[in-house]
């Protein structure tokens, strides 16, 4: 067997072509010379000048009509890859469709927004083509599906459960099909669908042309390769040495406490487009959400809890700028492409390097920069750097943005906001002449900075929690020896304990291991006075940025908080105490009452106690309760027939004392005292 042949592409991406035996060694295309004209023309109409590396390996001419097995990484441009691959096999040499009926290419995807989203892509790229393309996912209507599919189709997407239920009902005919693409295939068995896709390949014709893609190659998906292609063609797309050259990657530290306060403050520092946060559980996720809400993120929610038509809201809300954040689950992220996704955060650590590289291929795709940052607590930093060294990545920790920080940019992205950029129209400019003639310039910029910061979300006041011990960190378990050694040693080969006074001096006291200082105590404060209180679950985690978004203040406006059963009382600083009451005032959709206060009284800090039946308030021990009906115990006897506690018959008298359990106990404490 020849070795494989390396055929350079960029200057930072290679790709390599396994088990080429059957031709000899040839330099790809970088061109779309070789594509359909059909197919080109759509391509030059969305302005594509050149193929990627995926894209020109794929539709190489020496690749025409054979199967070929593509690892690339995720955002590389696969869709098109693949859509430009078979024209060959559906056109032929005509320039459009015939007459549709049976499909003659399926594409399987693993998830409802990837499929759409190859429905997507296929439809301009076969406009030109008269291509007639359905799909078949999860949620939608099936009935729809089926009538779609008798009408004629050219082209199915669709996810493998859906499909499988086509085929079981006799709806979806795979007799004529020339083409099948297997999309993230490597993510579909993950998911369980290696029973669903063989189903499916076994009822197709022996002579398709069988495409796989895959972000990564386990051994599930060459073994799926190997039953299921033939002398296939492997196609392996690398960026160079420490990942995605799109995608910049930072590691940050912070305590396990204030996680989400680092993300708040990730995502005010980095200001992206469109944003997503990863975490691993549902119940993780809609936490995070809560937060990110609360702090005045525009965020919607992806798990797998949620039905289609929520999942088709939340996306659309980000496709169109209603929203900016995404807090997502792994496999609710699964496939979907969001418009100009700009950064990735990993709240929570990804379970394997595969799962790191799929949430960082979010970012960076057709040729845009991305920044994938990782937020990790001390306590595991041995587990993400463990990952970051199976990825191939090396990073130096840091800790995440300060408040301090994101005020400096906040300052110099407004210099640069279009309030101010643009130019001003003459209704503007007579406004502002009015407002000249009123105020001072001074006066008029500081309400600009006011409203500029008002419509930003609060950052939060973190600490970093600096280097982790050298002593503590074990970097590689290799390097650690075996703690038997130690034990099997002889007292000879032991070193000498030194005396007490050659030890070393003392270790020096760490500041980073000091108490955070209290902070001082606002002098001459106004309170007010929010409608819920314990009872309502209220809580400073999340009472802080609801204040401080209601009234349009900071984090050092604000002063002591007293939280009672029903109500809240709260401190303002004399300042800010005017402003904040106005805003206050405003509408808003949680309908939580703030109003002035005089300040918590006296009363309102007395301990709760309990009344007793006579409404007297119960002093020392609780008395023993007796049941509603039941006379009192005084040891008198009874006649009647009963059973005993356990189960047999007696009769005439008895203590009653000694028949309640709770009695007994009493009698019994009773006699301890007596002796």
């Amino acid at each position: 067997m020849r070795p494989p042949c390396n055929f350079i592409m960029r200057p930072r991406h290679t790709v390599t072509l396994a088990r080429c035996p059957s031709f000899p060694t040839v330099r790809l295309s970088v061109s779309f010379a070789s594509v359909h004209p059909a197919l080109a023309r759509a391509l030059s109409e969305r302005g594509y000048l050149e193929p990627t590396p995926v894209q020109a390996a794929c539709t190489a001419p020496e690749l025409a009509n054979r199967d070929i097995l593509v690892s690339a990484q995720t955002g590389s441009g696969k869709t098109v890859a693949f859509g430009l691959a078979m024209a060959g096999d559906l056109l032929g040499e005509n320039e459009r469709f015939g007459r549709a009926s049976a499909p003659q290419a399926l594409v399987i995807a693993p998830t409802r927004e990837l499929a759409l989203q190859v429905e997507r892509e296929l439809a301009w790229l076969y406009e030109p083509a008269g291509a007639r393309i359905a799909t078949c996912v999860g949620g939608m209507d099936a009935r729809r599906e089926r009538r779609r599919l008798e009408d004629g189709v050219h082209i199915v997407v669709g996810t493998p459960g859906r499909l499988r239920d086509h085929l079981e009902r006799g709806g979806l005919d795979l007799s004529a099909l020339d083409v099948v693409v297997l999309d993230e295939a490597d993510e579909m068995l993950d998911m369980g669908f290696r029973e669903d896709l063989e189903f499916i390949l076994d009822a197709m014709p022996k002579s398709r042309r069988t495409l796989m893609f895959s972000a990564t190659l386990p051994k599930g998906i060459v073994g799926l390769a190997q039953n299921y292609q033939n002398n296939a063609q492997r196609i392996a797309v690398k960026g160079a040495a420490g990942g995605h050259a799109d995608i910049e990657h930072r590691a940050y530290r912070a305590r396990a406490n204030e996680i989400e306060f680092a993300v708040v403050n990730l995502l005010r520092y980095f200001d992206a487009r469109t944003a997503i946060v990863f975490m691993n559980t549902r119940e993780a996720a809609r936490h995070c959400h809560a937060t990110l809400t609360e702090r005045g993120f525009s965020s919607v929610l992806l798990s797998g809890e949620l039905s289609q038509h929520e999942r088709n809201q939340s996306m659309q809300a980000l496709r169109d700028g209603r929203a900016r954040v995404c807090v997502a689950t792994d496999v609710a992220a699964r496939g979907i492409d969001l418009p100009d996704l700009g950064l990735v955060i990993h709240a929570d650590l990804p379970h394997d390097a595969e799962a790191f590289q799929h949430r960082s291929g979010r970012t960076g795709r057709a040729g845009r920069k991305g920044i994938s940052a990782i937020v990790c607590s001390t306590s595991r930093l041995y587990q993400a750097e463990r990952l970051l060294r199976d990825a191939n990545i090396s990073l130096q920790w840091q800790a995440p943005p300060t408040a301090e920080d994101i005020r400096e940019l906040d300052e110099a992205r407004l210099l640069n906001d279009p309030l101010i950029t643009e130019p001003m129209a003459d209704e503007d400019r007579a406004m502002a002449r009015t407002l000249m003639n009123e105020k001072t310039a001074e006066e008029l910029a500081a309400a600009l900075v006011r409203v500029y910061r008002a419509r930003l979300p609060a950052v939060e006041d973190i600490s970093d929690p600096g280097e982790i011990n050298e002593r503590r960190r074990r970097d590689d378990p290799r390097d650690r020896g075996n703690p038997r050694d130690k034990k099997s040693r002889s007292r000879d080969e032991r070193p000498e304990r030194k005396d007490f006074k050659e030890r070393g001096p003392r270790r020096e006291f760490d500041e980073r291991e000091a108490p955070r200082p209290k902070r001082p105590r606002m002098e001459g404060g106004v309170w007010f006075k929010l409608d819920l209180g314990r009872t309502k679950n209220a809580d400073p985690k999340w009472l802080v940025p609801l204040i401080c978004r209601r009234g349009d203040i900071s984090k050092a406006d604000l002063g002591s908080i007293k939280i009672f059963d029903r109500e809240t009382f709260f401190e303002v600083s004399a300042d800010a105490a005017e402003s904040f009451a106005l805003a206050a005032k405003r509408p808003d959709p949680e309908n939580i009452r703030i109003a002035p206060s005089s300040g918590p009284s006296e009363a309102s800090f007395e301990p709760r106690r309990k009344d007793n039946r006579d409404g007297e308030r119960s002093e020392g021990k609780r008395p023993f309760k007796e049941r509603d009906g039941a006379k009192k115990f005084k040891g008198e006897g009874f006649k009647g027939k009963s059973k005993d506690f356990k189960g047999k018959d007696f009769a005439g008298k008895r203590d009653k004392s000694e028949a309640h359990p709770a009695a007994r106990r009493i009698k019994k404490n009773e006699k301890k005292r007596d002796s």
